[in-house]
């Protein structure tokens, strides 16, 4: 097997992006959009901030990434496949029947998937549920969750970025993905959420944002994230273009949930292939 610990987090980004392209080509149809936009910030978690064995996924010492988005798993998937965590050949089965990877996150199935997605607003406050719990144990573990601009819809997110504040969980970082479309359209058209930064920092959160696609910004979050001195949680909002490195889905105005006509898959894979060039 080629040795591949030296490539560079924007190869794993590319890597990530073909293999959910390649896992939506077995549907035909799917959040492929949201797996383009949100790859850089899965490359620097899963290859440069985060701690884990790929060969023990539940090792206790591990750091817990949480996806609450669970329409997102095609990108997940495409990291945990990137990272050993699943075999790459298990793609070929995305979505099927008795697939360790259903079309949305679920923790019971897949190795490396920390929580079940899928009822959006949840994944914060379970984020703040285990970082209480690695507390209490003396862990020096850290949770990451990743969830959406829509997301910021629900009341159960605010609740969770107030006692996150509240129980000072400087052992959460977390990520909202801000690619301003949900299922009825433009988030900020369906609930106005900014200025959000400044709303997250009155609620006594230590906050960045950053452009998502921008691979050094996303590593420099990271580590800034990490080495905050102060007792609070952090929050890095990230914002990103839906279809990233693919020219004609980036152009879709309905991106939420697309299909993608036969010819088209190689056409996004080639698109990719000229991007990384």
């Amino acid at each position: 097997m080629a040795d591949l610990s030296n490539l560079s987090l924007a190869d794993r980004a590319y890597h990530i992006r073909r293999l959910a392209v390649r896992m939506g080509e077995v549907q035909g149809q799917g959040y492929i959009a949201q797996a383009l936009d949100i790859a850089d910030v899965l490359a620097v978690a899963y290859f440069h901030a985060m701690t884990y064995k790929a060969d023990d996924p539940e090792w206790e010492g591990r750091d817990r990434f949480l996806l609450s988005n669970g329409h997102y798993a095609i990108a997940l998937y495409a990291a945990l496949i990137e990272a050993t965590i699943i075999p790459e050949d298990e793609l070929e089965t995305y979505g099927s029947d008795d697939s360790r990877l259903p079309m949305s996150g679920m923790a019971q199935y897949t190795p490396g998937m920390e929580m079940s997605g899928g009822s959006l607003g949840i994944g914060l406050s379970i984020a703040v549920g285990k970082c209480l719990g690695l507390k209490r144990k003396g862990s020096s573990s850290r949770v990451y969750t990743l969830f959406s601009d829509g997301e910021l819809d629900e009341g159960s997110v605010w609740e969770a970025i107030m006692s996150a504040a509240h129980y000072k969980l400087d052992n959460l970082i977390a990520i909202v993905d801000v690619n301003n479309m949900q299922a009825d359209g433009p988030s900020t058209q369906m609930m106005s959420f900014e200025p959000l930064k400044e709303k997250l920092e009155a609620f006594g959160w230590y906050v960045q944002r950053i452009n998502g696609n921008d691979i050094e910004a996303v590593q420099k979050a990271f580590d800034q994230a990490k080495s905050h001195p102060e007792a609070k949680p952090r929050m890095i909002i990230a914002d990103t273009l839906m279809g990233k490195g693919v020219p004609f889905l980036e152009q879709r105005d309905k991106s939420h949930f697309i299909r993608v006509d036969a010819h088209e898959w190689q056409l996004a894979l080639d698109a990719l292939d000229a991007g990384r060039s």
